[in-house]
C-alpha cells in the first residue's frame, strides 16, 4: 500500500528523514497520502459518504485535509504538512512539494471545476495561497505567504499578495527556499530598504569627510596660534 515512489520522495527532498519506518510513522504528508489512496477510490467506486468520513478521520489524524475527489500525481510530498487543504476539483501532477499551511481552494458556490490545477514539478511555500480554476505551469515556485489567483506560465516564481510573477526569473531546478519569498531583487520592500542602506552610507561618508575637513583646519589653527604665541 506504501508505495516506493511516495516514500523516496521524501527522501529526496528532506534531509532530515533517516530511514523507511521513520518516513512511514513519523512523516504526516506520507501518512495523509495514504489516506488519500484509499478514499479516491472509494470516491470513483461512488461510495462518496465512506470516502468523505475516512478523509475527516484522516484530517483529524494527520492535520491535512485532502477532499477524496481531488486528482494527484506521483511523487507528491507535503512537507510538515499542518493546515495543507486540498479541494475536490483540485489537479496535481508528478513530483508537486507543498509546505505547511498552503490552501488550494474554490472561490466560487457553483458546482464543476473551481480549484487549481498544478503542472509537474511544482513548489508552494509555506503558507501560500492558490485560488480558483487557475493553471500553475510545470516547474512554478510560489513563495511563502503569496496569494495567487490568476494562471502562471511554466517557469515562473510568483511572490506577494496578490501573486506576481518576477521579471527574467525563471528556474528550473529543484532547488527553492520554502520560507523565504524567491529572488529579492524584485521586492519593493527590499528594494526601499535597500535605498534606505545606500542613503546612510552615504550620509556617513559625507559625514566623515566634513569631519576629516574640520580637523584639518582645527589643526591649521593650533599652528598659527603656536607661531603667533612663539613670535610674542
Amino acid at each position: 500500500m506504501c508505495s516506493s515512489d511516495l516514500i523516496q520522495s521524501v527522501f529526496n527532498r528532506d534531509p532530515a528523514a533517516r530511514n523507511t519506518f521513520e518516513v512511514i510513522t513519523c512523516y504526516s504528508g506520507v501518512q495523509a497520502m495514504l489516506f488519500y489512496r484509499l478514499t479516491h477510490r472509494l470516491w470513483l467506486l461512488k461510495l462518496k459518504w465512506l470516502a468523505r468520513f475516512i478523509s475527516m478521520l484522516s484530517r483529524w489524524f494527520t492535520g491535512i485535509e485532502i477532499h477524496p475527489g481531488a486528482t494527484i500525481g506521483r511523487r507528491f510530498f507535503i512537507d510538515h504538512g499542518m493546515g495543507v487543504v486540498i479541494g475536490e476539483t483540485a489537479e496535481i501532477g508528478d513530483d508537486v512539494t507543498l509546505y505547511h499551511g498552503v490552501t488550494l481552494g474554490g472561490t466560487s458556490w457553483q458546482k464543476g471545476k473551481r480549484h487549481p490545477t498544478l503542472g509537474n514539478n511544482v513548489v508552494i511555500g509555506a503558507g501560500a495561497k492558490i485560488l480558483g480554476p487557475i493553471t500553475l505551469g510545470d516547474h512554478v515556485r510560489v513563495g511563502s505567504n503569496s496569494v495567487v489567483v490568476k494562471s502562471i506560465e511554466a517557469e515562473k516564481t510568483v511572490v506577494g499578495v496578490p501573486g506576481r510573477v518576477l521579471k527574467d526569473k525563471t528556474v528550473k531546478s529543484e532547488h527553492f527556499d520554502s520560507y523565504a519569498v524567491g529572488g529579492s531583487e524584485d521586492d519593493p520592500t527590499i528594494k526601499a530598504i535597500n535605498s534606505i542602506l545606500k542613503h546612510l552610507h552615504d550620509v556617513d561618508s559625507q559625514l566623515h569627510k566634513v569631519s576629516k575637513e574640520l580637523n584639518i583646519k582645527d589643526q591649521k589653527d593650533s599652528s598659527v596660534n603656536g607661531l603667533e604665541i612663539e613670535s610674542k
